[in-house]
């Protein structure tokens, strides 16, 4: 599936709730059905520098696509990371490069999440983006 099919999936999921506590509560339980992260994994190198709460996050390339993993020890964070890596794990460096993640602005999310997490958030998208760099570039 494409990026901008996954972002509007996203969209379609969020705009069934009108008040941001539901929203919330819909970011924690996609959280929570995050793939499990290899406890080996959880290592300093892996450590998303800028979050305020603890962000792990590995990618692995496979057949010219990026795959990523992660978790966080902050529940929002798990849930946001959660997103992300719907949308962006399995594509093609090229494509996880130029993808422009319009659902963040479309769901509300950046305007509703307090400075620091919104700093994570950017500081997970950055991540992402470098690792695809890196593959893309092999």
């Amino acid at each position: 599936m494409r990026i901008e099919e996954i972002e509007q999936q996203i969209i379609e999921e969020f705009a069934l709730f009108t008040e941001w506590m539901d929203k919330y509560e819909h970011l924690i339980e996609l959280g929570k059905s995050l793939p499990p992260f290899d406890e080996k994994n959880k290592v300093e190198q892996n450590l998303i520098s800028g979050c305020q709460s603890r962000v792990w996050l590995d990618a692995q390339f496979e057949n010219g696509r990026v795959y990523y993993t992660a978790d966080s020890d902050a529940i929002i964070t798990k849930g946001i990371i959660s997103l992300l890596v719907r949308v962006l794990s399995g594509q093609t460096p090229q494509d996880i490069l130029a993808a422009n993640l319009d659902f963040i602005k479309a769901i509300g999310l950046k305007e509703n999440l307090s400075p620091t997490r919104a700093n994570g958030l950017l500081a997970m998208i950055k991540q992402m983006k470098l690792y695809a760099m890196i593959y893309g570039s092999r």
